[in-house]
């Protein structure tokens, strides 16, 4: 199971827990050695904060690998991309567990850049250096349109309870499963050697198929072992064994190390600005799914350290949650990263180690900054060959999948439910397949839906309005 699959499976209760507890879980409650305000002696608390970090650290940086990669990035670009990631997930994780005023859940909450959006940001992304623009064009162009969507989620804070009545687990389920079958399309060019191997005529080699099939295969090996940490760290294992052994083969390349500064420097609004209300609407939309998803992260971290799940407490907590989430991501969009939400995996680790501690989420959120502020380590994963991302990120993705299957999985498909969910997937993934099913629409239309995530979600967000019958 991957980091962001924990996630994802969440969001399917997100749409009840405010009625009523959830009866069952996907994380039950669990004994305690520390609970939220207790503080843990140090040597235990690096040891949980570094699991923490182990667990969340891929997830922070590929989504800048993936955009950086499909928009055409230059290196050392990327490399800042995935420094300010860090950088930012622990600034933002710091704000998330400390509250400052009503921002924060004070939970222990990892903040960090979402796979949520990253279909959508590499279409938007892509189509805008078809048009025309360059990729530092693209990149602020997107990063302006993350942060002006950023406020559709701090609105959402104050309306928890009716956005639910829309937003039902048919809808998330079906988005999320849209957005793992928008995403294994780009791991399956990475695994095959990215679109540089495309034009140097090494695509799909046996060489580039070899280390992604070798990757994705300790990964899962990893996560069969009876090893809790292996188990978490099994993608960032794969990683480096994949690293390891491409640097023999010749497929690294160092070149633009040598160009990195020593130290990050988090400068505000570094490429500049750019619009389109064609981009916006749909990375607007991902901003309401990612509240639904956020609700079920937080409702489960406070079952876990027995801190209550309904009542004026809870409410505070989820509300300021997302508020922090949206506020997180208009920080982040700031100064130069994608949007920031709440992570799963913590909860992962808080039931494994029984370490609920908000003291620890200080250390997490240091180490983290710490990682982002060397250049060097976004250098080191950039020259990272697209064969071994890939190999990672086809089971991060299609682990996505599952986790929109598993929400589904508890709607009753009802005729109504059923013919949601069939146009919804056969229009979003109609799009994806054949976008040129668009070509002759005006430019708005062709924008907004060629996403299969926004065409998909879209429709079934319509249907569950429109349909006659109980949503659900």
């Amino acid at each position: 199971m991957s980091d962001d699959q924990l996630r994802l499976e969440t969001a399917g209760a997100a749409a009840q827990v405010l009625e009523e507890p959830p009866r069952s879980s996907l994380f039950p409650p669990v004994d305690m050695i520390y609970g939220l305000n207790d503080k843990p002696p140090l040597g235990q608390t690096i040891s949980a904060a570094l699991q923490h970090v182990m667990a969340a650290f891929v997830n922070i940086i590929a989504p800048a690998l993936v955009v950086g990669n499909a928009i055409g990035l230059e290196a050392s670009d990327i490399s800042f991309l995935i420094s300010l990631s860090l950088l930012m997930s622990g600034v933002c994780t710091f704000i998330q567990i400390h509250k400052v005023g009503p921002v924060g859940s004070g939970l222990l909450s990892i903040q960090g850049t979402s796979f949520a959006f990253v279909g959508t940001l590499v279409t938007v992304g892509t189509n805008a250096v078809e048009g025309g623009r360059t990729p530092l064009q693209t990149l602020a162009y997107l990063l302006t349109i993350c942060m002006l969507a950023s406020f559709i989620e701090i609105g959402l804070s104050f309306f928890i309870e009716p956005l639910k009545k829309v937003m039902t687990p048919l809808v998330s389920g079906i988005v999320v499963l849209m957005i793992g079958l928008s995403l294994i399309q780009v791991a399956m060019v990475a695994m095959a050697g990215g679109p540089a191997a495309r034009a140097d005529g090494s695509f799909a080699s046996l060489q580039n198929l070899g280390v992604s099939m070798l990757v994705l295969t300790v990964i899962m090996v990893l996560n069969f072992t009876g090893n809790s940490f292996l188990r978490m760290s099994a993608i960032l294992i794969g990683l480096v064994v994949g690293y390891l052994v491409a640097a023999p083969l010749g497929m690294l390349n160092f070149s633009g190390l040598s160009q990195l500064s020593l130290v990050t420097l988090p400068i505000p609004f570094r490429y500049g600005f750019g619009f389109g209300l064609a981009g916006f609407i749909p990375l607007a939309f991902l901003f309401v799914i990612t509240t639904i998803e956020s609700i079920g992260d937080l409702t489960a971290t406070s079952m876990l350290v027995g801190e209550p799940i309904e009542g004026p407490l809870y409410l505070k907590r989820v509300k300021g949650g997302i508020l922090g989430d949206g506020v997180n991501s208009l920080i982040a969009a700031i100064f130069n990263t994608f949007p920031n939400t709440t992570f799963s995996q913590n909860n992962g680790v808080i039931q494994l180690t029984g370490v609920g501690s908000r003291y620890v989420g200080y250390f997490i959120a240091g180490m983290l900054a710490l990682l982002g502020l060397f250049p060097i380590i976004g250098g080191l994963f950039q020259a990272m060959p697209q064969p071994v991302l890939g190999g990672a990120t086809l089971l991060m993705f299609a682990s996505v999948v599952a986790s929109g299957i598993k929400i589904l999985s508890g709607v009753t498909l009802n005729r109504r439910s059923t013919l949601i969910l069939v146009a919804s997937l056969g229009l979003g993934m109609g799009v994806s397949f054949v976008p040129d099913a668009l070509a002759n629409t005006p430019y708005l239309i062709r924008g907004v839906f060629s996403s299969g995530i926004a065409t998909g979600g879209t429709v079934a967000l319509l249907l569950n309005m429109i349909v006659p019958g109980p949503r659900e």
